[in-house]
């Protein structure tokens, strides 16, 4: 992972602060130009050591950012000024394996006992996708990106196990060794794609029923391409059913600090104090 070089803060600090104070309550793609997403999930200290393995078993539906301290809700070395209770847009609340709730503010589910986990998110790759010119159907179509249950399975690790998730974004075949490339550079945020073509491949019976989202239209000569998604833990914090869990509802992101290139492999190191 390299550096980038500072990026003005601003614009993640003001979509934060926008979503703290209930102006937006959407979807986050295309939200804070070029800074990078995360997903959360958060858990009772006792099922922290199980899900870090789930995580660590499962790097691409599952790569691991940041671990807060135990009742902490700020992700320090992504954005130190933030917190997890109040700055993403929408949250799902799990009570022994069953939605509760889908609050945008979640202070009074919050315990001392609670460790969150930041995992990377695919829309950070988004910004290059774009800058290479490869078309975004869901910004276009002002929908959430389509995602998929399939029927490959994940590494268990105690209680947490069950199917990888992907998401979906259609282009001309034309586009695809470009965006394959581009997605490549950011391993942290699901690397480049799992599958492309035929969903049957992957067990999705039916793109225009995605499991979370919403459907996108397809144009003629288009195909689907899929990339791990990071609805995957959230699928497995179910079938584990701890006593109390939070999530982001899909698709509604936690903004770091952090910029995109942060996360690009192929971005250049910062050059040393008085180098040339």
């Amino acid at each position: 992972m390299r550096t980038a070089a500072a990026r003005d803060v601003t614009a993640a600090v003001r979509a934060r602060a926008d979503i703290r104070a209930g102006r937006h309550t959407g979807p986050t793609s295309g939200l804070a130009p070029g800074f990078a997403q995360a997903n959360l999930v958060v858990l009772p200290e006792a099922y922290a050591l199980d899900f870090l393995r789930f995580c660590v078993r499962n790097p691409g539906p599952c790569p691991l950012l940041d671990v807060s301290g135990t009742g902490n809700p700020c992700p320090e070395t992504l954005a130190a000024a933030a917190d997890l209770r109040s700055d993403v847009p929408r949250y799902r609340v799990f009570a022994d394996g069953r939605c509760i709730d889908e609050p945008t503010d979640v202070h009074r589910y919050w315990r001392a006992d609670l460790v969150a986990f930041l995992l990377g998110c695919s829309f950070t790759f988004e910004w290059a996708l774009a800058a290479a010119g490869v078309p975004l159907a869901h910004q276009r179509q002002h929908t959430n990106v389509p995602m998929y249950v399939t029927d490959r399975p994940c590494v268990p690790a105690g209680p947490f196990h069950g199917a990888m998730v992907v998401s979906m974004r259609p282009m001309p075949p034309a586009d695809l060794a470009r965006a394959a490339r581009v997605t490549a550079r950011f391993p942290a945020m699901h690397g480049a794609p799992v599958h492309a073509g035929d969903p049957a491949a992957l067990g999705i019976a039916d793109l225009a029923s995605p499991d979370f989202g919403d459907p996108v239209s397809i144009a003629d000569g288009e195909i689907p391409v899929f990339w791990a998604c990071g609805v995957t833990p959230q699928m497995a914090v179910q079938r584990a059913r701890p006593p109390v869990a939070i999530v982001h509802a899909p698709g509604h992101m936690f903004i770091t600090d952090l910029p995109h290139e942060h996360y690009d492999t192929a971005a250049p190191a910062p050059r040393p104090p008085g180098g040339s």
